[in-house]
């Protein structure tokens, strides 16, 4: 089994965290593949940062897809989740909806825990884009800056613990994760300082795509997550023009139409 590792921030330091992580729970014979973006910003942290990394997660997806059997978009938030889920047949998981529905697993109601107070709003509609928020505590976001994305997590471990534990005790909290491609990791190190399951979210994903990938999910072809109709692309080169105007391009160069296929 292959599993695309999808980071659409640029900090390659990040997709090495998160490969790390997720190879420690990944089952015998599951191989992460991971890709880091080209272009776009360091972490997604904002609405229009999340618009760009979707965008970016699709042009990667497309370029990848035929060479996996499951892909993970590995920044909280499923930055191009949905589109990701009409394009393609193979079983695409979001790192935030995969913790989520861990969370939920395991006790009523989830708390949100993050480094950066910019993530908020977005975190906040993520979790109502996915149908969560009658399931969620809340979202705790620490203030202040951080030195490096690649170290926020050790940098700032202390505090994450601390807004845990007052999500827990002030928010009825049942479960929490710790939000933000960053902190994979943090929680198998801090959950015996909380006092409730704590929820990394890589390993959530990982799991839940060999879980997908098991179940061998026929792609829809009806529904709203059915492959849309082809459509002709201005402007746009490559995999993903490809993938929506339905055209495949062989190994000698030719364009195949799966219109007409």
């Amino acid at each position: 089994m292959k599993i695309l590792l999808l980071n659409p921030n640029t900090s390659a330091d990040v997709t090495d965290l998160l490969l790390a992580v997720g190879q420690q729970v990944a089952a015998p014979g599951t191989t992460l593949v991971p890709v880091t973006a080209s272009r776009g910003v360091p972490y997604i942290a904002t609405r229009a940062e999340a618009q760009i990394g979707g965008a970016i997660a699709l042009e990667m997806l497309a370029e990848h897809h035929d060479h996996v059997d499951a892909a993970i978009i590995a920044a909280f938030g499923d930055p191009g989740l949905l589109g990701a889920r009409e394009l393609f047949d193979i079983p695409v998981v979001g790192m935030a909806e995969a913790a989520m529905l861990s969370a939920c697993m395991l006790g009523r109601r989830f708390a949100i825990v993050t480094f950066a107070r910019a993530l908020g709003p977005w975190y906040h509609e993520c979790v109502a884009m996915h149908g969560l928020e009658h399931r969620c505590a809340g979202i705790r976001m620490l203030d202040g800056t951080f030195g490096s994305i690649s170290s926020v997590q050790e940098e700032k471990e202390a505090l994450l613990v601390e807004l845990a534990n007052r999500a827990v005790e002030e928010d009825e909290a049942d479960v929490v994760i710790l939000a933000g491609a960053p902190l994979a990791g943090l929680a198998a190190k801090v959950r015996d300082r909380i006092p409730v399951p704590v929820v990394d979210q890589i390993a959530a994903a990982v799991k839940q795509a060999e879980a997908l990938v098991a179940l061998k999910p026929r792609k829809a072809i009806a529904g709203t997550f059915r492959r849309p109709e082809p459509k002709p692309t201005l402007g746009m080169e490559g995999p993903l023009a490809d993938r929506i105007e339905h055209r495949t391009r062989l190994p000698n160069g030719a364009i195949h139409s799966e219109v007409m296929a």
